[in-house]
């Protein structure tokens, strides 16, 4: 709000003797504590920093870019109030606002006015406790920043589709023009051009004379205004206009506002549109609809069922990324080659990929590692994260996902933002993905869905309308996220986070879950409260892990269910996952035994490990190929000759060199035992098993060497804070500080004082050291209040009230009234001082 507001409020009161706020800030110095707390926690940009008193408050208030954020914050139907109130005269009544709203019928027009009216004192109250508004009933006012926001300009109809006053087009016209449009209206000739404006406007405001012209007009002429009462308001004229428009431009319906165009005067639009100043009003949000309605113990069966899953993903994603996952762009993020290579490992798509990645990054599972050849790995908290149950595996994800700002659906589009990067296709774990909105949205989109009935997934159409109405700006706002798009970026985060919600078992069958309904309500309790109570309705629905496997005569294994970590872990290594589902299936190739042997097992631990965990027999057909590949195993040896084979079986040897396959590795005889070769130790194992043969690698000392997963973790990472839409919201401690700090600040700017000849109203007093001093002994001995200047030690200017108690020692003791306690001020940052002219 401009400073200059005060003096001009001033001029339209109603006298010395109203008592109605002149200004913004007399409004609010006429609130009590709990509204003005309620306005610092609508409006938290208004506490950095805490203004320094009421008149502050209001300035701040008054701002641009806190008024577009307030208004962003507003419903429909409250914005849609203020678009009226920026209309409307000021200051206007609030049976004005309700014909604006309503109609000129009021509560006779039928069961829509009815509802304009009962939800109208709503709408008011929350733009008054926001600052938009202020004024009692018949005088209200809306903050000139957000009428100047919202109501017409220049080639710039309002977003009612209202065009400027008639005073304001015909600002620029001639006299002799304005004369001639009140004649041919009909009007009583007049020389004075604000007489002839005003007996204009009269004219198109008043319903039955304004009925009269109309019905003078030509059929062209209504069909043209017609098509501009609903807005925008403008046309286009040639030179030489049609009989019908010169007939709307003779009687001013028609006001040029510059060459060869035309505006429809806003008195004339509300006329023709009843006196309503939106052509559709919506007073009431919109109602969630249910799509489909379920049993509790099927979605709650079934979101368990998709938590246990999105575990497992996890699990298989942190898995696949052990001993090193992707490397890091130069920009950051993953490579379209490495988000295709970990949707097919995780056999997904590369959204949900993206998706499944983001959230482990979310939840500090991942990280790069900050190498010089930068790499993606697990962190050491995914050690720890493996350790628990499954349960409050579950609520880490997902108490990292609501939070979230990063937005993993932006994946693969656009940088739509004003960066360096604008235009550059968005990666996974890559900049530029935070949208400070996600968390709201996905909040509010589950608490909706916590207002249907229990087990009832929602209508999505009826559920994006139902966000629409309640912030319609910033979804307008956002619509231009990324160019081409024609759904706002509120939508799409709401659409993301119903398939989100499902994927991670908050909702089963589109419904919320009951331990996803706990988390969101926590019974009023602190989050970790509510968390403790989702996991404990949680744990009993997930699928206890098993100690067994079926073993099958086709060298498969099912595991029937989730198994237990150990057995998990040691099947991967002895066989192969061939599909997964509710049972995971696993096939045993001789490669995979093969590996069970390098990682330093045994066949006879193999045959005990399958006996001691199968429900069903050993098949023949398994204990056949463990034992021929044991057998094979480490019969031949390599070592670092450049590489060595050796074997006590020289026509193996033998055979070996005469396979054309071998002709690659360079081999050559050094002893009946003993081949050599021109390639390193790995190539030669490697060559050697494609050939079919079992060999072992061996260290310098001739002991088999035995190969396990290394696994890569990066330095301790904490996972990514969420980017912050605007200011925290204060907490009642902070808030209860800041109300106490602005009304001191204001008792001290506004209490009655008296000034040196000649000193300007509202600045610090300034006395030298010795008046100071006299002014500080002679209120100690009359007890009396005095109005001080302090300049801090960081050099910020304040002024307080003060009772002096004692001056010594080059500082004064005072009951400070603006900070209600007993202070000690040295008086070299005194500026000066100045007595009251009634107690504080």
């Amino acid at each position: 709000m401009s400073t200059h507001e005060p003096d001009r409020a001033a001029e339209d009161g109603s006298g010395a003797g109203s008592t109605a706020p002149r200004s913004l800030a007399e409004a609010l110095r006429a609130r009590d504590d709990a509204s003005l707390g309620a306005l610092l926690r609508a409006r938290p940009d208004l506490l950095n920093p805490v203004p320094g008193d009421l008149t502050q408050l209001a300035t701040r208030a008054g701002t641009r870019a806190s008024v577009i954020r307030a208004l962003e914050h507003l419903d429909r139907f409250t914005l849609q109030t203020a678009e009226a109130l920026a209309v409307a005269p000021e200051p206007t009544t609030y049976g004005t606002l309700l014909a604006l709203l309503a109609g000129d019928e009021g509560d006779d027009a039928g069961e829509d006015a009815r509802t304009v009216s009962a939800a109208l004192p709503h709408a008011v109250a929350a733009l008054r406790e926001q600052a938009l508004l202020w004024g009692p009933d018949d005088r209200l006012r809306l903050v000139r920043t957000a009428r100047e926001l919202l109501a017409p300009a220049p080639q710039r109809p309002s977003p009612t589709g209202l065009g400027p006053t008639v005073a304001e087009a015909t600002a620029g016209m001639s006299p002799g023009r304005v004369q001639e449009i009140v004649t041919a209206a009909g009007l009583p000739s007049t020389h004075d051009p604000v007489s002839a404006v005003a007996s204009l406007t009269a004219l198109f405001t008043d319903r039955p004379r304004m009925s009269a012209l109309l019905d003078e007009a030509p059929a062209d002429a209504v069909e043209v205004l017609s098509r501009l009462v609903w807005g925008p308001p403008y046309g286009q004229v040639t030179a030489e206009p049609a009989a019908h428009l010169r007939w709307l431009l003779d009687r001013g319906l028609l006001l040029p506002t510059a060459p060869g165009t035309v505006v429809l005067p806003r008195e004339a639009a509300l006329h023709l549109r009843g006196g309503r100043a939106h052509r559709a009003l919506e007073p009431v949000p919109p109602t969630v609809d249910p799509a489909a309605t379920h049993r509790a113990t099927v979605v709650n069966a079934t979101a368990a069922g998709q938590a246990y899953t999105a575990l497992a993903t996890v699990e298989e994603l942190l898995k696949d990324w052990d001993e090193g996952g992707p490397a890091v762009l130069r920009a950051g993020g993953l490579s379209v080659r490495d988000l295709k290579r970990t949707a097919a490992a995780l056999d997904t798509t590369e959204p949900l990929a993206a998706f499944w990645v983001e959230l482990a990054y979310a939840a500090g599972l991942i990280a790069s590692d900050g190498e010089a050849d930068e790499q993606y790995a697990a962190t050491p908290a995914y050690d720890n994260w493996l350790e628990q149950p499954a349960a409050e595996r579950w609520i880490r994800l997902v108490a990292a996902w609501l939070p979230a700002t990063r937005t993993s659906g932006l994946v693969g589009g656009r940088d739509g933002a004003v960066t360096a990067a604008a235009g550059r296709t968005l990666s996974a774990l890559g900049p530029h993905l935070d949208r400070s909105a996600a968390p709201e949205v996905r909040r509010r989109v589950l608490a909706l869905l916590s207002e249907l009935p229990e087990g009832a997934s929602p209508d999505p159409e009826t559920l994006l309308a139902r966000l629409r109405w309640e912030r319609p700006l910033r979804g307008a706002a956002a619509s231009s996220d990324e160019a081409g798009d024609p759904d706002d970026l509120r939508a799409r985060i709401a659409r993301w986070t119903l398939t989100e919600a499902e994927l991670l078992g908050v909702t089963g069958r589109g419904a919320l879950s009951e331990h996803g309904r706990t988390l969101l309500d926590g019974g009023g309790g602190p989050a970790t409260s509510a968390e403790a109570a989702a996991v404990a309705l949680l744990a009993p629905l997930l699928p206890e892990p098993l100690d067994h496997v079926l073993l099958q005569a086709d060298l498969t294994a099912v595991a029937p269910g989730p198994l237990e970590r150990p057995l998990a872990e040691a099947l991967s290594v002895l066989a192969d996952v061939e599909s997964k589902g509710g049972a995971t299936v696993y096939r045993f190739t001789p490669g995979s035994v093969r590996r069970a042997l390098d990682s330093g097992r045994t066949a006879s631990d193999l045959h005990d490990f399958l006996n001691t965990h199968s429900r069903t027999p050993v098949p023949q057909p398994l204990a056949y190929l463990i034992d021929d590949v044991a057998r094979k195993h480490g019969h031949l040896r390599i070592g670092a000759a450049s590489a060595y084979v050796r074997c006590d079986d020289d026509l193996l040897l033998g055979e070996i060199l005469a396979d054309k396959r071998s002709a690659g590795l360079r081999l050559r005889r050094l002893a009946p035992t003993v081949l050599a070769a021109q390639a390193d130790p790995a190539a030669l194992l490697e060559g050697l098993r494609q050939m079919g043969f079992a060999p072992a690698a061996e260290s310098p000392e001739g002991d088999v060497l035995i190969t396990r997963a290394h696994a890569l973790r990066t330095p301790p990472r904490s996972a990514p804070e969420p980017v912050p839409e605007g200011p925290p919201v204060p907490d009642g401690t902070l808030l209860t500080a800041a109300v106490r700090a602005i009304r001191a600040g204001d008792l001290a700017s506004t209490t009655p004082r008296k000034h040196a000849p000649g000193e300007q109203s509202g600045a610090l007093p300034r006395t030298s050291a010795a008046d100071t001093l006299a002014t500080m002994q002679a209120a100690v001995l009359t007890g009396e209040a005095v109005w001080i200047g302090y300049v801090n030690a960081e050099g910020s200017a304040s002024q307080r009230v003060i009772a002096p108690i004692r001056v010594e020692g080059g500082f004064v003791t005072a009951y400070d009234h603006t900070a209600d306690e007993v202070r000690t001020y040295p008086l070299h940052r005194v500026t000066g001082v100045a007595e009251l002219e009634a107690e504080a």
